[in-house]
C-alpha cells in the first residue's frame, strides 16, 4: 500500500506487522537493500545466493548464485535489474571484489579491484554513476560504474562506513575512534570539509543513514547505541541504548517522513522510537531473532527484517481502530541524555 508521508504517525506505526515471511534459503542475510523508485529488494545471502522480490506483491522473482566469488555487501545501481556487489571469497589486491552484475541476464558487467579484504560498507550515489566502498583494509575507495579504475582513495584508520546524503553532494565516512568525516562528493580530494563526534561515545561505527530530508544523520556503534545528529552541525538530537548482541552488527532506519527511527535490538526485538519527542512509541518480537538488516521501502508503507529469515512488515488497520494500550510500548531501552 503507498502512503502519504503525513500518514505515519504513532498509531500506525504501533499498527505493523509481519505480512510475508521468506525462508527458502540457508544461513543468514548478509545485507539487502531497496530500489529508490522500483518496488524491489534485493538481498546478499550466505548461501552464495543474490535474491530479487517484489515488494509490491510479497514476491521472490529471480535467485543467481555466486559460487566463486560469494555474495556479501549488495546495493542497488539507478537500474532495476543492476546490482553492485562484494565478494567473500579470494580477495585480495588483484582480485574481484566488486562487481557490477545484471540480474536480467546473470552476467558480469564489470568487476573493480583494488581492494584486499572484505567490503564493510557500500553504497550508491543517489545522482549518478559514483559508489563507494568502505574496507577491513583500511580504505575507501570511490568509483564509476562505467570505468574499471578506482576514482579516489581515502586512507584512514578503523572500520571504515560510508554513507552519501539524499542530494548525492554530500558523503559521510566514519573513522576509528567514532569521528564522521564530511566530504563534498566534487571535491573530495581537498579533505574533509567538517568532523563529528558522539560526546563521550568512541565505539566503532557499524552504520550511517541520512535522513530524506537531508536534516538529519542516524549512526548505530558496536556499543549497541542508536544516535540521531544534525547533519549540519553533528549535535546529538537523540541516543537510545540497545541490549548487546555479541555476533550481530545492529542496524537501524529512519522513516522517509524522517519522525521516527526504526532499529534491532540483541533481545530479539525491534523498537521505534519519536525523534522530536525522544522516547520509544512502539516496540515488536521480530520473531526471527536478532535481526541483522533493517531497512524502510522508499515507496510504501513497509520495512523489511533479516537475520536468517527475511520478513515484511506493514500496517495491520484493523488495529488503527483501537489504540494499542501504553504499556506495550513501554521504553524498555535506555535513552542516553
Amino acid at each position: 500500500m503507498k502512503m502519504s508521508l503525513t500518514a505515519l504517525d504513532d498509531q500506525m506505526l504501533r499498527s505493523f506487522a509481519i505480512g510475508a515471511v521468506f525462508s527458502d534459503f540457508d544461513g543468514k542475510i548478509n545485507s539487502f537493500d531497496f530500489h529508490r523508485t522500483y518496488d524491489l529488494l534485493i538481498t546478499a545471502i550466505d548461501d552464495d545466493s543474490v535474491r530479487l522480490y517484489d515488494t509490491a506483491n510479497a514476491k521472490l522473482l529471480k535467485t543467481t548464485y555466486h559460487k566463486k566469488h560469494g555474495a556479501d555487501r549488495i546495493c542497488f545501481t539507478h537500474h532495476p535489474n543492476s546490482v553492485i556487489c562484494s565478494s567473500k571469497y579470494n580477495i585480495n589486491s588483484s582480485g574481484e571484489s566488486l562487481r557490477y552484475f545484471s540480474m536480467y541476464d546473470n552476467r558480469n558487467l564489470r568487476y573493480f579491484k583494488g581492494h584486499n579484504d572484505r567490503i564493510v560498507s557500500l553504497c550508491m550515489s543517489p545522482i549518478n554513476d559514483s559508489f563507494m566502498s568502505g574496507s577491513l583494509d583500511h580504505s575507501v575507495r570511490i568509483w564509476d560504474l562505467r570505468v574499471n579504475a578506482c576514482q579516489g582513495i581515502l586512507r584512514l584508520r578503523g572500520k571504515p562506513t560510508v554513507a552519501y546524503d539524499q542530494q548525492g553532494l554530500v558523503f559521510a565516512v566514519s573513522m576509528e575512534g567514532g569521528a564522521i568525516k564530511l566530504f563534498d562528493s566534487r571535491s573530495f580530494d581537498k579533505g574533509p570539509f567538517d568532523t563529528f563526534l558522539v560526546g563521550g561515545d568512541t565505539a566503532e561505527v557499524c552504520d550511517i543513514k541520512f535522513s530524506n530530508d537531508g536534516r538529519s544523520m542516524l549512526l548505530t556503534t558496536k556499543s549497541n547505541n542508536v544516535y540521531v545528529l544534525d547533519a549540519y552541525n553533528g549535535e546529538k538530537r537523540c541516543g537510545f541504548s540497545l541490549e548487546p548482541s555479541s555476533n550481530t552488527a545492529i542496524e537501524a532506519a529512519f522513516t522517509p517522513d524522517a519522525q521516527y527511527v526504526l532499529s534491532g535490538s540483541g533481545d530479539g526485538n525491534l523498537h521505534a522510537w519519536h525523534i522530536d519527542k525522544r522516547q520509544q512509541v512502539a516496540r515488536w518480537s521480530s520473531e526471527i531473532g536478532v535481526v541483522s538488516c533493517l531497512k524502510w521501502a522508499p515507496r510504501r508503507a513497509m520495512f523489511a527484517a533479516a537475520s536468517t529469515v527475511l520478513t515484511f512488515w506493514i500496517p495491520d488497520y484493523s488495529k488503527l481502530t483501537r489504540e494499542q494500550p501504553a504499556e506495550d510500548a513501554k521504553a524498555v531501552t535506555r535513552q542516553l541524555d
